[in-house]
């Protein structure tokens, strides 16, 4: 497996960067892990339209799903009108969310474009032919998932939004890449919903994952010299 960091900014965008989205493949196999602000026109440099076999959307916070909303207006008014819409995969609900989304977001287009799937949580569910697992993440009220991605042979984590919790560990156990979220410089007060790079590698210690990148981090925010930092147009192989 190949994957292509698209976009990798935390809530509010580095200078010039994309949000969340996280692009795998495999003999001509596609799927994106979530679909951020930016994403879209990204991939549109690569090609007209994008080509993509799945897109799995692990939470309703903006900045992981909201270029799902023109992507659908492409597809049903522009010129994604000719490419075969990708599968989407929404958390359980989803389609009820998008539902309540729509008199301001115009979100009813997605149910009309994308063939919608919703999956459950620790439920193995197969997305662009790669076997996938959904793990509960603590990110604040919001129900929201962090994703196992798996060829039958190679396995990657991607924690998505996280504080720390025991279900990011599990996520990532034993993966030969684990894609970590490390947004803060400081922990937060009270109710959590991200990590400090400490937390981060702590995370990654205790998972015996082999391989870890920091993704969702502040370019203002500095780490240490020997951990691996995402930037958008990375490509890292599994």
């Amino acid at each position: 497996m190949r994957v292509h960091v698209v976009g990798c900014s935390p809530a509010w965008p580095n200078p010039g960067g994309a949000q969340s989205g996280y692009l795998v493949e495999e003999d001509g196999r596609r799927l994106l892990l979530d679909c951020g602000p930016g994403v879209l026109p990204r991939l549109r440099r690569l090609e007209p339209w994008p080509r993509v076999d799945a897109i799995v959307i692990t939470h309703f916070h903006l900045d992981h799903w909201g270029d799902v909303v023109p992507w659908a207006f492409g597809g049903l008014f522009g010129s994604g009108r000719e490419v075969e819409p990708p599968e989407l995969w929404l958390p359980r609900g989803g389609r009820e969310t998008l539902h309540g989304l729509d008199p301001v977001l115009y979100a009813n287009a997605i149910l009309e474009h994308f063939p919608v799937q919703e999956y459950e949580e620790e439920t193995p569910f197969v997305a662009a032919g790669f076997e996938l697992l959904a793990y509960r993440m603590l990110h604040y009220a919001l129900e929201s998932y962090g994703l196992r991605v798996s060829d039958g042979d190679r396995t990657l984590a991607y924690s998505a939004d996280s504080a720390p919790c025991d279900g990011l560990v599990e996520l990532a156990r034993g993966v030969d890449l684990f894609l970590c979220e490390a947004t803060l410089a400081q922990p937060e007060k009270g109710i959590r919903g991200h990590l400090t790079a400490d937390e981060a590698l702590d995370a990654f210690s205790l998972s015996g994952a082999r391989r870890l990148v920091v993704i969702h981090r502040p370019d203002e925010l500095p780490l240490p010299a020997d951990v691996e930092r995402a930037y958008d147009g990375l490509e890292l192989d599994v």
